[in-house]
């Protein structure tokens, strides 16, 4: 996962700069006593790396809230102390060292397909984290550039996060759920995987088979449904879509369902006229979130769709699938940061359960680990 990405980045550890030895880190003020590392007058400057994240437990629907409540207290008291790299003597890297660095670190984010903005706040966060800082005996240059390359991608990262499980148990019944995307991504499929989520936690889910423009995506659907078990709403090949999402959502409310999951055809961001029937579907269903699916395969490609998508009917947040093939990691480090929404999961396999709810520590860790 990631490896291209991977390779390059550790290549990139290895070029230390060049480095002034300190035989103190901080210059007494003048006119004052000199402050020793200890005194809280002395701000020190800080490379933080956390600890990867646990992955998330299956939770059985009877414990689930029993332990949800337990997995975050202790997560909370097993929180790592930031690790500092400061001393009372250590290095300095030059200012004018780090270009070949710099250079290298931003060319290997494009050829990931990681977006030129996002290389471009990468390689200053690096920057600033490191030119003219002072670097305890600790830590290797080695060990210092990775920790901040780390925490810039961490910056860029944590633009948003989204909790769709928290979100979904404080919405109103039925809560509506919208999913969009061009074909070939696995949108049918990941609307399935969120099914089963809601399911092993106890919701009652309805689809609605609104990509009639297929009927093999018709059929897709209904083989989900009786697979999981769930309600499917369909009409023929070539129906109104926005009738199929009110139907569905009609249905929801009169059978008390929780979740309505809606399908759409997969538009080509470039065809206007489907955007157009898009924007109805939103306009007739109301739909509470808007997911766009994205193949993380695709790089610039998925980022340039979720950014047309985002203007015709706004996006709430982002799926992307088929993260388990070779990705280059790009979409995943430039989707969030770009349309400035965020990732709820990343998809890794075919089967139901291969959802993974999407957060920062877990993206450092297969990057980096």
């Amino acid at each position: 996962m990631f490896e291209s990405l991977k390779k390059k980045l550790k290549g990139i550890f290895k070029k230390a700069p060049e480095v002034e030895e300190l035989d103190k880190v901080y210059e007494a003020p003048a006119e004052t006593e000199t402050p020793t590392a200890g005194d809280p007058a002395v701000k020190e400057e800080t490379v933080v790396v956390s600890e990867p994240a646990v992955e998330e437990p299956k939770l059985s629907r009877k414990e689930r809230a029993k332990l949800e409540k337990q997995n975050k207290a202790e997560k909370k008291a097993a929180e790592v102390p930031e690790k500092k790299i400061v001393g009372d003597s250590g290095k300095r890297i030059k200012e004018g060292t780090l270009d070949d660095l710099l250079w290298d670190l931003q060319l290997a984010l494009l050829e990931a397909d990681v977006a030129m903005p996002v290389a471009e706040e990468i390689k200053n966060g690096v920057r600033e984290t490191l030119v003219g800082k002072k670097h305890s005996r600790d830590h290797t240059l080695e060990e210092i550039v990775e920790m901040s390359i780390k925490d810039a991608i961490r910056n860029v990262l944590k633009i948003n996060e989204f909790d769709f499980d928290s979100w979904i148990e404080t919405q109103e019944r039925p809560t509506s759920v919208m999913f969009i995307g061009i074909n070939g991504t696995g949108k049918t499929t990941a609307i399935a995987k969120v099914a089963k989520r809601l399911i092993d936690r106890d919701m009652t889910v309805v689809l609605a088979a609104g990509d009639t423009f297929r009927a093999g995506a018709i059929e897709q659907l209904s083989i989900h449904a009786d697979n999981l078990g769930c309600k499917i709403v369909k009409q023929s090949p070539d129906s109104d879509p926005a009738a199929v999402a009110f139907d569905a959502i009609e249905h929801a409310k009169a059978k008390r369902r929780d979740v309505v999951l809606i399908d759409t055809a997969g538009r080509m961001q470039t065809n206007n006229n489907l955007l157009d029937e898009m924007k109805k579907i939103v306009r007739v269903a109301k739909p509470d979130l808007k997911v766009f699916v994205g193949d993380s395969l695709a790089g610039n490609d998925a980022v340039e769709q979720a950014r047309v998508f985002d203007d015709a009917v706004g996006i709430d947040a982002v799926i992307l699938t088929k993260i388990d093939a070779d990705s280059k990691g790009g979409a995943a480090l430039s989707i969030a940061h770009t349309i400035g929404k965020p990732i709820a999961f990343v998809s890794n396999g075919q089967e139901y359960d291969k959802m993974i709810k999407f957060n920062t520590e877990w993206m450092i860790g297969r990057l980096f680990d």
